[in-house]
């Protein structure tokens, strides 16, 4: 017997709370980012994690279902809670995000959408951006405090509490 999957999402409105776990996969100078095709800005690829799953196979599923890859996961970099506002919403995300090493990475072409899929009434698009501060910023790249380190990446898991309605980018 399969057990009813639940995704870690808790609203109530105007607080919402979310458990988010993303990749950082690099390839050709470039990192990858995902959107919804109705969004105006990027992310990390990645999604929620379910009710008695831990990050890690969280990652695992995630990139799995998005990009139809297998990862293999090099290191944690970050813990982050982030606080932000979003819509009538003030946001609380945990969020986990991990390097990963994909054996065979996505197409790569720094210019176009590399791959899309359709996730529950939602269409995803990735494409590669260049891995640096910049372009984090020119393609407004969510959440934009994690830009800073793009070239830069910990050696040991960092753990940050953003706040990002008190706090310039």
């Amino acid at each position: 017997m399969t057990m009813e999957r639940h995704m870690i999402r808790l609203d109530k409105k105007p607080q919402l709370f979310t458990f988010r776990v993303a990749g950082v996969i690099l390839h050709n100078n470039h990192l990858l980012v995902q959107k919804g095709a109705n969004n105006s800005y990027w992310s990390l690829p990645g999604g929620r994690a379910e009710i008695g799953e831990n990050s890690e196979q969280t990652i695992i599923r995630e990139m799995h279902e998005e990009i139809n890859r297998t990862v293999k996961i090099e290191r944690l970099l970050w813990t982050v809670e982030n606080f932000y506002s979003v819509g009538d919403y003030k946001a609380h995300v945990l969020g986990f995000f991990y390097l990963l090493k994909v054996e065979t990475p996505l197409p790569f072409h720094p210019n176009d959408i590399v791959h899309w899929v359709i996730d529950g009434p939602t269409e995803v698009l990735f494409r590669w951006i260049p891995a640096t501060s910049a372009a984090f910023k020119a393609y407004d790249v969510r959440p934009a405090f994690l830009g800073r380190f793009m070239g830069n990446l910990p050696e040991r898991v960092e753990h940050l509490i953003v706040d990002e309605d008190n706090h310039d980018h």
